[in-house]
């Protein structure tokens, strides 16, 4: 199930969102040469993604950990300031572009329910609360984590309760049949986030190369803390003006 599009206008340029996104794009282009060198890569992963086993101060007496062939991370860097620098890496380009895209479909939204500042501050905050999940559900790893998925994670949890019945076309696959169907955002995002659960319970972040409790951790963060975080003037100029009523707000305008 991969979400494509939601029926849910803004009343606000969301530039916070297109901020973050050209941020994140500028950090994999500028620090991590757009993964074109295994060497650099590799490197920006150990000098600013999060490794929890250094937060927690259990890396056991060893000094580094190895990647791969040439690639090592030395011990001794960044500590809890890395939850911060990780949420602005990521480990490809696939990994990049998923990450933007759902920052994008559901970011613009919530920005458009907090403001341009509130916003920003929820996003840090989701996305440290997001690395304090994975840091509590591995506090002795040693592999390096990147990535904007926790914050954006948050974001979906905060879309959750703001916009649940907004309509979201939706591209449904399964093995080789693919169909685009349009269903609640509420469907949608509580499939995504019992797949992050039950990946989380029967996968680690070795295995599966995937942070799933951050995912966990930070929709919880987002759903816990979007109430304090809206603007009720902007949701009740969206509620007045339509701009969360998803194809309903679209047919009266083109009546009008």
């Amino acid at each position: 199930m991969i979400p494509l599009r939601d029926e849910n206008p803004t009343l606000l340029l969301p530039l916070v969102t297109i901020g973050l996104i050209v941020a994140n794009v500028g950090a994999w282009l500028y620090l991590q040469g757009a993964g074109m060198s295994p060497e650099v890569l590799g490197d920006s992963v150990c000098s600013w993604g999060m490794i929890p086993a250094e937060v927690t101060g259990s890396t056991g007496g060893y000094t580094g950990v190895e990647l791969g062939p040439g690639v090592r991370c030395s011990f001794g860097g960044l500590t809890w300031q890395a939850s911060l620098t990780s949420m602005f890496l990521h480990g490809g380009w696939v990994h990049l572009l998923a990450n933007m895209w759902f920052l994008w479909l559901f970011g613009n939204n919530v920005e458009d329910s907090m403001g341009h500042v509130r916003f920003l501050v929820f996003y840090l905050l989701v996305g440290l609360g997001a690395a304090g999940a994975h840091v509590l559900s591995d506090p002795a790893s040693m592999v390096p984590t990147v990535g904007a998925s926790g914050a954006i994670s948050g974001i979906m949890g905060a879309y959750l309760l703001l916009y649940p019945r907004v309509r979201i076309k939706t591209l449904f696959f399964f093995l080789f049949f693919f169909r685009v169907g349009v269903v609640p955002a509420w469907l949608v995002l509580i499939v995504w986030f019992a797949s992050q659960l039950l990946a989380g319970y029967t996968n680690s972040v070795a295995q599966a190369g995937v942070a799933f409790w951050a995912h966990i951790g930070g929709f919880v963060a987002g759903a816990l803390l979007v109430k304090l975080f809206e603007d009720r003037q902007l949701v009740q100029a969206r509620s007045l003006g339509g701009a969360s009523g998803g194809a309903g707000w679209r047919r009266r305008m083109d009546d009008s």
